[in-house]
């Protein structure tokens, strides 16, 4: 008797961990969900729907979709894990630095001021608005930034106000299962940013807080070149991140649910493509 009952919770149990399983292995969206509006590209008035419908469903990433929280995490703050990056031959900065644990702050507050698709590729340019972003970690540097020597490790802040994001994404369109999908192949970012804060602890590996002090002071005074130092560096790790996230995104929900009339990849790319079913 006891025998049986314990085949019997086995099997319940095991019934409830493939229900588990069953529940966490959505491979893709086959149902539009109610938060996506749905636009017609040869119709009138398309960019101003599709600026709405980003903006919609922006909103609800930031909310929290449960596939993409268990894929790529909170999109605020955003995580990178490292970045190696190098600068030389440049007024303002010949610098080497790797950046680890970074945090990026600021995109539960974006605003989609525009949204268009390209009608002969169907890339993208958003026009994106941060009030604040906020990028947080570890950093090891050594080189210059304006008349500056560095040599440090040790925590880092760049904190960039009143954020515009340009944002250039390019895809190609396959098939999978019946639909339409986005294959996000290059993301590129154009940033422009009101005012810049930052501080690198342990500058000059520690020698003199005063000097440190001093030094991220006149950063701070002289932000714009400061930023102009540290662009590429903060467009690369925009750029790695939301990769990341787009790509996620879009293995995930097919670009019919966006544009209804999307075509799909045979009638886009001619016969030289190839269907995925």
């Amino acid at each position: 008797m006891m025998r049986l009952i314990g085949l019997a919770w086995a099997s319940a149990v095991c019934w409830l961990l493939g229900a588990v399983d069953i529940v966490e292995s959505v491979a893709y969206y086959t149902e539009k969900p109610p938060y996506i509006e749905s636009c017609r590209i040869y119709e009138p008035e398309f960019t101003k729907c599709s600026t709405r419908s980003i903006q919609k469903f922006m909103n609800e990433v930031i909310n929290g979709i449960p596939e993409l929280l268990e894929s790529f995490g909170p999109i605020d703050p955003m995580r990178q894990d490292q970045l190696t990056f190098k600068q030389a031959n440049s007024d303002v900065a010949t610098i080497s630095a790797n950046l680890t644990e970074l945090l990026i702050r600021g995109f539960g507050n974006m605003v989609i001021k525009e949204s268009k698709i390209n009608k002969k590729d169907f890339s993208w340019q958003d026009k994106i608005y941060l009030p604040q972003m906020r990028l947080d970690g570890k950093y090891k540097m050594v080189g210059r930034i304006l008349t500056v020597p560095l040599r440090g490790a040790g925590k880092i802040f760049i904190e960039m106000d009143d954020l515009n994001i340009l944002l250039n994404v390019k895809t190609r369109l396959y098939e999978k299962g019946g639909f339409t999908f986005y294959n996000v192949t290059d993301v590129r970012v154009q940033i422009d940013v009101g005012k810049v804060r930052t501080n690198l602890e342990n500058l000059f590996n520690g020698r003199s807080k005063e000097v440190e002090r001093s030094t991220n002071q006149f950063f701070n005074d002289n932000w714009r070149d400061f930023f102009e130092a540290m662009r590429p560096l903060v467009s690369e790790t925009v750029e790695r991140t939301l990769m990341d996230l787009l790509k996620k995104t879009f293995d995930l929900i097919p670009a019919n649910f966006f544009v209804e009339d999307i075509p799909n990849s045979l009638e886009l790319y001619g016969r030289k493509t190839q269907m995925i079913t």
